[in-house]
Parts: structure tokens; C-alpha cells; sequence
């Protein structure tokens, strides 16, 4: 997504993560502070992802994570009827991956976090697992007054919004620039329904700056997450 922050060579209606790849002007990030981790998605244009068809999953990373990897999360998440989910059936995965996010706490202690990214044109979305020793109910006090606590298939849940920030940087050397971007929201559904700790998050935002339809973000996760090793049913 390019907002009206971008480079003056790109006209300012175009998506804020659209590149023209013939023109290899812009390139654009969107960036996402969920509890998961960084969101981030790269569209190229329209034409090449029409041509290739829906994206299949990609794995980054050498060592996976245990008990479910990236490459997991990504085949859970780019499932077929996804556009149906979202509310947007015309349309397919433009990009999907999985990978490790490894965070370096200060004493010098590490802790992996798998991860993985769709894109759609009018969607990104995100799914990560967290396997630490915190519950739902742990992470909600932690998360201000906006957040809502749900049920998802029986687990306890929270919901609630994160800011997204545009990226822009001119290909030719130019210096990056940054700006609002829209709104994610974000879903932390605990592993078991007894909440004993470790939970997955769903997020999902807007190409357009568009408030995300929650309905979509639920239908989404009631489908994705029973699929994912490491949930427990009941």
C-alpha cells in the first residue's frame, strides 16, 4: 500500500502495496505491530499474479518450530475456500509464506515464534502461535480497554485492533518513508479450552485502509485453527 506519502511517481490511488514491476519504482510494505510479530506483505502487480495463478506456500526457514512450524501455519491458513471467508470469492492467494521469528529477550534468552502471511487483493492476513507459558486471559489485561473478550469453538478468546504502518522507498536509492497505514484486528485464541497456556493469533487488515469486517476475521478462524497442530478441540 502506497499512501499520499509516496514517492510523487506513483499516482496516489493505487493500493498501498502495489508495485509496478516494470517501472520498478516503488516498492511498499505494510507493517503491522500484532502480538505475533511484524505483519508485512509484498503484492506485485496484477498482471504477473493473474498470470502465475493462486500462490502456494513457501517455507523460509531452515529449523521449524515445535510443535507446529511456519509451513504449517501457512498450510492451515491458505486454504482453498479463503477468498470465501473473507467475503471476497472473486478473488485468490496472491502470496503466502511461513517462517520463524526469533526475538532476543534481554538477558540474552531466545524465543522462536512461527508465523505465516497471505495475501489477497483486498486482504492480508496473519497467522501465528505463541507457546509460552501465558493464556488468553494473561494477554487480555495487557492489551488496554479496546480488547473484547470472546469464545471461538469453545476456547477463550480476545479481540482488538492494531494500527498498521505504509512503507515507501524509491527503488532507484531514494530514502524510505513511513506514515498511518489503516487498521488490523487481531484475534488470540487460546490453545485449550482451559486456557493452560499458549494461544494463536489471527490478524487481518485492508489494501484500501478499510476497517476490517470481524465477521470475516471469525469465519477465518473457526476454520483455520482446528486445522493447526497443536490445537486442542473441546
Amino acid at each position: 500500500m502506497v499512501d499520499d506519502f509516496a514517492d510523487s511517481k506513483k499516482a496516489t490511488n493505487e493500493p498501498e502495496k502495489s508495485m509496478n514491476v516494470a517501472a520498478q519504482v516503488i516498492a511498499a510494505i505494510v507493517v503491522v505491530g500484532g502480538l505475533g510479530g511484524l505483519l508485512w506483505a509484498l503484492d506485485l502487480d496484477s498482471k504477473a499474479s493473474a498470470d502465475r495463478g493462486p500462490a502456494a506456500c513457501t517455507a523460509t526457514h531452515d529449523k521449524p518450530s515445535k510443535p507446529v512450524s511456519g509451513a504449517q501455519l501457512c498450510t492451515a491458513l491458505n486454504r482453498p475456500d479463503l477468498p470465501v471467508l473473507l467475503g471476497t470469492p472473486e478473488e485468490y492467494a496472491q502470496t503466502a509464506d511461513g517462517n520463524e521469528s526469533t526475538f532476543t529477550s534481554a538477558d540474552g534468552a531466545k524465543s522462536t515464534t512461527p508465523e505465516a502471511d497471505v495475501d489477497l487483493k483486498t486482504y492480508s492476513l496473519r497467522l501465528s502461535a505463541s507457546h509460552d507459558g501465558l493464556g488468553v486471559a494473561d494477554m487480555t489485561g495487557l492489551l488496554g480497554t479496546g480488547a473484547e473478550t470472546k469464545t471461538v469453538l469453545g476456547h477463550p478468546a480476545v479481540v482488538y485492533s492494531d494500527h498498521t504502518i505504509a512503507l515507501s522507498f524509491n527503488l532507484g536509492g531514494g530514502k524510505a518513508k513511513s506514515g498511518p497505514g489503516g487498521i488490523a484486528r487481531n484475534l488470540l485464541v487460546a490453545r485449550d479450552a482451559k486456557d493452560g497456556g499458549g494461544y494463536f493469533e489471527v490478524s487481518i487488515w485492508r489494501q484500501d485502509f478499510a476497517v476490517p469486517d470481524d465477521a470475516a476475521l471469525f469465519r477465518v478462524a473457526e476454520k483455520v485453527l482446528p486445522t493447526v497442530p497443536g490445537w486442542t478441540a473441546g
